[in-house]
This record gives C-alpha cells, structure tokens and sequence, in this order.
C-alpha cells in the first residue's frame, strides 16, 4: 500500500475536532475491535510522515484519546487543506498536503 492509499483511507476514519489556523486536532472515529486497531497501526504511520512535512511544527498523537494534534504554518499549509483532504475533495491545498506526506514518509 503507498503513503498516498494510506492517509485516503485513514482520512475516511478521522474526523476534525477543532482546528484553528496553525493547529488542527484530529479524532480517529473508529470503534473499539479490529477496526481500531488497523486505524492504529496507520495512524502511527501517518505520524511518522507528518513529522516530516515542512510547514508542520510538531505532531502529538494520543492513542488513548484517539487523537492527534498537529501544530502547522498556514501560510505553507493552507487551513482548508485539512478539512478538504479529510473530506475526500480535491483542492489545491488538500492535493499539495497530500503530496507533502506522501514525499516525506519514511
């Protein structure tokens, strides 16, 4: 599986909690049992290639709370990538955070 197939579908499993310009948390939605534990698994990995994404301060990621917190400069990520990326629809800002997660995984 690419990087790319990996964050399209953990973006299926996650959801916005609250997000200011500059800092966005994410909740993984999946419910207790195998699904949880495969989002696990590729929410890890999206933090690995989070870290690795210019523009991106830091990542937190809290599995017991199913969270994850990523501070971020919004003039190289725009804030309405992370809402259309997560939403499945393609916008310029969505396509280049793609891109940069993809380049920048391990």
């Amino acid at each position: 599986m690419t990087t790319t197939d990996l964050v399209r579908r953990l973006a299926a499993s996650l959801r916005i909690a609250h997000h200011i310009p500059g800092r966005v948390r994410l909740k993984l939605a999946a419910e207790p049992g195998p699904e949880l534990a495969a989002a696990a698994g590729d929410a890890a990995a999206l933090d690995r290639a989070l870290r690795g994404v210019a523009g991106v301060r830091s990542v937190a990621l809290n599995p017991l709370a199913r969270s994850c917190t990523v501070e971020y400069d919004p003039t190289l990520i725009p804030p309405s990538a992370w809402t259309d990326l997560l939403a499945g629809r393609t916008s310029a800002g969505a396509e280049a955070l793609l891109r940069s997660v993809t380049a920048a995984a391990p």
